[in-house]
């Protein structure tokens, strides 16, 4: 059919325009359906180690969460959740609020205490969570009175390849930093003393001047002294540390 006067177009090549115009959009859908299928990351390996010479971690808690879940967040007050962690290593509360949100969780894969040097490695499968695009770790420093170490709302790649992190310790800012014997209870003063680390803490500290900042930060590192049975601390020189604590690698699958 010839085109029609006027530059107007015939009504064969209009419905030629229509076609492929409906084409064009169905292809592009199809594209942005792709997308989104691949938009997170489904099977991931993360792997800890503890890089410190004399300092445990106690039971981990590695989470693949939503974009809304913050664990824990430099500048801010920590979480009643949070301070339980950082102070005894309960990390009960943060494991529930994670859970009621959907997110896809792994707890304590060292079973117990991850050793200096040590390394622990657990699979994260978000077939059934799409939307758990974040990793989050925390774990409380030993022997520290409120210091953990913690990687918070981590984007997870969506390309598969391995991806190295470096984590530094933070101080949950909930304690003064006395160093000395206590009973590790949020809220009471003093850094718990479990069993493994009865041999390594000293005794009789007269503590540390401190005061709790009020807010999570950068772990200033520990004091300590060398003296077992009195001094200003009861951390002993072979628990000092420098950031970073940690290690992980992630993998993408």
């Amino acid at each position: 059919m010839a085109e029609c006067p006027h530059g107007f177009l015939s009504a064969d090549k209009i419905h030629r325009v229509n076609l492929m115009k409906t084409l064009t959009k169905a292809v592009m859908a199809i594209a942005l359906t792709g997308t989104a299928a691949m938009s997170y990351a489904a099977e991931i390996d993360v792997e800890i180690t503890n890089v410190t010479t004399g300092t445990y971690f106690t039971p981990l808690l590695i989470a693949a969460h939503s974009d809304n879940q913050v664990v824990f967040e430099p500048g801010a007050a920590a979480t009643a959740e949070l301070q339980a962690m950082a102070e005894g290593g309960d990390i009960s509360g943060i494991a529930e609020a994670l859970s009621a949100t959907g997110a896809v969780l792994e707890e304590n894969p060292a079973a117990g205490l991850l050793m200096p040097g040590a390394s622990t490695m657990v699979t994260l499968n978000t077939d059934n969570a799409s939307g758990n695009d974040y990793l989050s770790i925390v774990a409380m420093l030993l022997p520290t009175n409120d210091g953990f170490v913690g990687l918070t709302h981590w984007e997870i790649p969506t390309e598969p390849g391995v991806y190295p992190i470096a984590l530094n310790a933070y101080d949950a800012g909930t304690e003064a930093n006395d160093e000395i014997r206590g009973s590790g209870a949020p809220g009471e003063a003093g850094l718990p003393v479990p069993p493994p680390l009865e041999d390594m803490v000293g005794m009789g500290g007269t503590g540390v001047s401190a005061e709790a900042e009020g807010f999570v930060h950068v772990h200033r590192g520990v004091l300590g002294d060398g003296d077992d049975e009195g001094g200003m601390s009861d951390i002993g020189f072979s628990q000092r540390w420098l950031n970073p604590v940690a290690q992980v690698v992630v993998t993408v699958k």
